[in-house]
């Protein structure tokens, strides 16, 4: 089974995909942390959603290497965030297809997966030359994970709309 919550920052996709994780888990599910902390900002963000669930999770965290982490591991796995991840792959400079290679890998897993994703598709053009590549990455790793999903979920004002 694999699963894929999409939405715009705030939407309430994370509180979801965990509520979602949680419903289909046999035992406790892993949560995969994939957020660096670069600022205070940052980590209070990651404090919050600690505190959103609680003990309900086994929590990893790994910021670059994901199916790696994920190899030996065997009960559902909620992968937050897969935004996050691309962000942190740009700034340590791996390159779109060291991602894919990591897309690919991921798909390999036997593992029940549920990722979350943010949807950045809808703003407006930046003017800044990484912001539209991370848009673009993002946008196509957001296609592709939803073309493998079983169930794709948009999240919109906290409500999580079955799209797939």
């Amino acid at each position: 089974m694999r699963a894929l919550f999409i939405g715009g920052i705030k939407s309430g996709k994370s509180k979801n995909a965990e509520i979602y994780t949680l419903k289909h888990s046999k035992n406790k599910p892993l949560y995969l942390a994939t957020t660096e902390f670069f600022d205070q900002e940052m980590q209070d963000k990651v404090h919050r959603h600690k505190e959103q669930r609680g003990d309900a999770f086994e929590t990893l965290e790994e910021a670059l290497y994901l199916a790696s982490a994920l190899e030996n591991k065997t009960s559902i796995v909620l992968i937050e965030c897969m935004s996050m991840w691309i962000n942190n792959m740009l700034y340590h400079e791996k390159s779109e297809e060291e991602m894919m290679r990591e897309i690919e890998k991921l798909s390999k897993l036997k593992q029940n997966l549920v990722f979350v994703i943010n949807d950045v598709s809808q703003g407006v053009v930046s003017d800044n030359a990484l912001v539209r590549k991370f848009v673009e990455i993002n946008g196509r790793i957001a296609q592709i994970l939803a073309s493998r999903c079983d169930e794709v979920y948009n999240t919109i004002a906290g409500i999580p709309v079955k799209i797939k």
